[in-house]
């Protein structure tokens, strides 16, 4: 597990640190970038190879599912979970139609361990 590199995307600093201190708790070889929006993360991304995606799906300018469209086209092998409380159908439908994994809100250990590792 020490050779993934995660970058977990949400406009909620909350949000992100609760994310990173789950998988700082489970591992700490792991590598987290953080990231408050769509344009943030890609900047970030530039130089470095990403194995697994966590996106909040509402943040100002792009959506966690356009971000995760950009990403698949950078990243084709990269995991990535869509962490969000809107939980309508169509979200899900998107969700699946771009092979990324749902993940609800709220954020547990359970969730975002789950989705890590499964």
């Amino acid at each position: 597990m020490t050779s993934h590199m995660i970058l977990v995307v949400d406009d909620s600093r909350v949000s992100r640190m609760l994310v990173r201190a789950i998988i700082d708790h489970d591992n700490e070889q792991i590598q987290v970038i953080e990231a408050g929006n769509g344009e943030e993360a890609l900047s970030k991304t530039q130089d470095i190879q990403v194995t697994i995606a966590i996106l909040d799906l509402n943040m100002p300018g792009m959506d966690g599912l356009v971000l995760a469209s950009k990403l698949l086209a950078r990243f084709p092998k990269a995991k990535i979970g869509l962490l969000t409380a809107n939980v309508q159908d169509i979200v899900r439908e998107k969700a699946h139609a771009l092979g990324i994994t749902f993940i609800p809100k709220p954020i547990t250990e359970e969730r975002i361990l789950g989705f890590i590792y499964g």
